[in-house]
């Protein structure tokens, strides 16, 4: 293998028991090691957070906050797109065909490697700010089966809530997930009164029953807090019924 150029992403707070040398498709070396550590629990705070997670924008939490969606895929899709057609123009076993195949790994590599870096910021921040996280326990293979598949594999909301739920474990949070068919989108936040289904494009409703003027996603948010809320308590025993 010779002599690599190492780029340490931490210092190691422990002697290794093993390493472990990985070579990936894109042709890079990762070193991992096997070391003893403790994770101490965060402090602990009194907010907690719901999230409402969507395609036209990553994310909004119950508090307002908009977390926008980086669209990585979208934005590297032309020069993907370049790269698979300079490979389809090699003779298949050449050299050349050898390099133009790394060249489309090393671009996809780039595109999963922002992607991933920019969900450990976010969800870190989550986190680290919040007691307790609720997030709706989403189907994402069925979503993902429609005509937004593209987008909804690009917004990459499977390994973010793994991340919250990892994170949450190691630093004492508290993470649940509301049931996926929890209409958090249909319920007014104000009254608790279901209003309907409504198509994607309604972005902004007005309740029928108190005449708050919604926001669909800083609703949603709020009502996956409140229902997360409930299931929490619910879990511990005390008796808990989510508004109807």
């Amino acid at each position: 293998m010779g002599e690599l150029k190492v780029a340490w992403s931490r210092e190691l707070p422990s002697e290794p028991s093993s390493v472990s040398i990985i070579k990936d498709a894109a042709g890079r070396y990762f070193v991992s090691f096997v070391v003893e550590t403790t994770d101490e629990p965060l402090s602990e705070c009194d907010t907690e957070v719901g999230i409402d997670l969507g395609l036209a924008t990553f994310a909004v939490l119950s508090d307002g906050k908009v977390i926008e969606s980086p669209r990585f895929f979208r934005r590297a899709e032309r020069r993907l797109r370049r790269a698979q057609q300079n490979l389809s123009r090699k003779d298949k076993g050449s050299k050349n065909r050898a390099k133009a195949r790394l060249e489309v790994v090393r671009a996809h590599a780039r595109v999963a490697d922002a992607r991933s870096e920019w969900a450990h910021k976010h969800s870190t921040a989550i986190i680290r700010e919040n007691q307790a996280v609720f997030v709706e326990d989403l189907c994402v293979k069925g979503v993902a089966r429609t005509r937004l598949a593209k987008s909804v594999h690009d917004a990459g909301w499977g390994m973010f809530t793994r991340m919250l739920e990892e994170k949450a474990a190691r630093y004492g949070r508290v993470l649940v997930k509301v049931d996926r068919w929890f209409p958090s989108s249909q319920l007014c936040s104000a009254c608790g009164r279901v209003d309907g289904s409504k198509p994607l494009s309604v972005r902004e409703w007005t309740c029928r029953g108190c005449g708050v003027v919604h926001d669909r996603d800083v609703n949603a948010a709020r009502n996956i807090l409140a229902a997360g809320r409930a299931e929490g308590r619910n879990a511990c025993g005390e008796m808990v019924s989510l508004p109807v």
